[in-house]
């Protein structure tokens, strides 16, 4: 199969502008605030690694009906022109007297009758991306402009990918399976973690990854005792349980799965912990379909996995995925969203082997009409030995 085009047609992001501003009408919004990089690029197609940088903000504003209007700093002109958006408004930044909120607030003025309200993102997972100082001078000089929830519109829509969204993680998923596959090359007795971690990103990278944000892992003798905590030098030992869990970026759009490896042959204990890994994530699989709940999910992994709750501390068993790492939903025994084709989500349960030790598995799905397909190769029940 073919590497998918990078980038989207216009038709992509005219599509998910009309979409929001259907939404917005029916919330009676009249236009909203985007601060943040999923934001803007969901809306735009701004992709770079500049908003590694905190110095400058970045604003885009969808009003009601038309295009997206970008208020940005002068130095990301020239990339927002090469994007559908035809109305970029610039200021040079860092301005520590007024950074864009002056032209900020006389844009929104523009766009936004008085009275009129303009949504923000408030919910779970969002974040305003300006200094609290900057977003009380906005309010301030918006006059008789209110700023108000945006009431989940982006968040929702994001929620179900399109085929070209899904075609990227795809090819993202392909590269991380790529990658898993050649651990052996350069993982043995001996080996320390941290130097795992630097070449599993350089084959990462050889395999077709345009960037490497994330890589966990662990390694423990007969389990590892978190999945988040960064390499250290300790060796390889027989014995020991060695998980990555990678999310890599193609195109904008990440993978996000693990996969664990045993230094020599295995134990029963990790073999039957593996076994149920496997099991579980397969349970979920079998069910992930429209019309099921996300809930329905985390009570599949879980009644195989952890049936008397033992590992519940990771707080959900996966997440939506897509353009970030994480995601909206979290797959909780609370979240009954139901499950609808174009979802891409992780199944990531856990099982806890005691003493301090656990092992987590992760894949990486699309829910389809007719019920999931794998993003990830999905791992067989025979463990990967080292």
């Amino acid at each position: 199969m073919t590497q998918p085009t990078r980038g989207f047609a216009t038709d992509e992001y005219l599509a998910r502008a009309t979409q929001a501003q259907a939404l917005m009408g029916e919330a009676g919004l009249d236009a909203l605030l985007l601060t943040t990089e999923p934001e803007v690029r969901y809306f735009t197609g701004f992709l770079t690694r500049f908003w590694e940088s905190p110095t400058r903000p970045w604003f885009v504003i969808l009003p009601i009906s038309g295009k997206p209007i970008a208020v940005i700093p002068s130095i990301g002109a020239h990339l927002m022109n090469t994007c559908w958006v035809d109305n970029i408004r610039t200021w040079s930044s860092p301005d520590y007297d007024d950074d864009g909120i002056g032209l900020l607030s006389s844009t929104l003025q523009e766009v936004v009758p008085t009275g009129g309200k303009i949504g923000l993102a408030d919910g779970l997972e969002s974040y305003v991306r300006m200094p609290l100082a900057s977003l009380r001078s906005l309010e301030a000089r918006l006059r008789d402009r209110e700023i108000v929830s945006d009431n989940a519109i982006t968040r929702r829509l994001r929620l179900i990918k399109s085929e070209a969204e899904i075609a990227k993680i795809a090819e993202a998923a392909k590269i991380g399976n790529r990658s898993f596959d050649r651990v052996a090359e350069f993982a043995e007795t001996g080996t320390p973690l941290a130097q795992l971690f630097r070449d599993f990103q350089r084959v990462c990278l050889e395999e077709g990854a345009d960037w490497v944000p994330y890589l966990a892992g662990a390694a423990g003798r007969g389990g590892y005792g978190d999945v988040i905590s960064p390499a250290n030098d300790q060796p390889l030992k027989i014995g020991d349980v060695m998980m990555l869990d990678t999310g890599l970026v193609w195109d904008g759009y990440f993978c996000d799965f693990d996969r664990n490896f045993s230094v020599g042959a295995p134990s029963s204990e990790v073999l039957s912990a593996h076994n149920q890994l496997i099991d579980a994530t397969s349970a979920a699989f079998e069910i992930a379909k429209p019309g099921n709940l996300i809930s329905d999910l985390f009570a599949a992994m879980q009644s195989v996995a952890d049936p008397e709750c033992n590992a519940g501390e990771a707080g959900r068993l996966g997440h939506g995925l897509g353009m970030q790492l994480t995601e909206w939903p979290s797959i909780i025994s609370t979240d009954h969203t139901p499950l609808a084709p174009g979802m891409v989500l992780t199944l990531e349960p856990s099982v806890s082997l005691g003493n301090g030790r656990l092992m987590v598995h992760e894949e990486n799905i699309v829910i389809r009409q007719n019920g999931p397909t794998f993003l990830s190769v999905p791992d067989p029940r025979k463990m990967r030995v080292i």
